[in-house]
């Protein structure tokens, strides 16, 4: 197994990741904010196209733990790495800031755009 460690921001708006490969596969683990933790996890498949079968397309399957938000982080994140690396992949997403505002939200939401782009990079390489 390789592996391979992330981190962007800082303070409450800090992200951490870990990737590992497990033989073509990946499991990513993405926590942060002020409480890491287990929120959702996704897992996503790479499939055809159903508009163009030569078109790499991807499904997930989310599960999300009860009065969390993740789900849809976590289910963006395996379609997009399991399209692009044609392989299985894991998200496990745990975000969390106490009575966080939308401004707070929206910071949480740009660094863990630009922590997946990191990942993809590292991953596709």
């Amino acid at each position: 197994m390789q592996a391979k460690s992330f981190s962007l921001g800082a303070q409450e708006y800090l992200l951490e990741a870990v990737a590992v490969r497990c033989g073509d596969d990946l499991t990513v683990v993405i926590g942060g904010g002020e409480k890491q933790h287990i929120g959702a996890v996704a897992v996503g498949v790479p499939r055809p196209s159903l508009k163009d079968k030569n078109i790499v397309s991807s499904s997930a399957s989310v599960l999300c733990l009860t009065g969390h938000k993740e789900d849809l982080l976590a289910r963006k994140a395996a379609l997009e790495l399991a399209r692009m690396l044609g392989h299985t992949v894991t998200v496990t997403v745990g975000l969390h800031i106490d009575d966080a505002s939308a401004e707070a939200i929206a910071m949480l939401e740009a660094n863990f755009q630009e922590l997946l782009r990191q990942i993809c990079l590292w991953a596709a390489a």
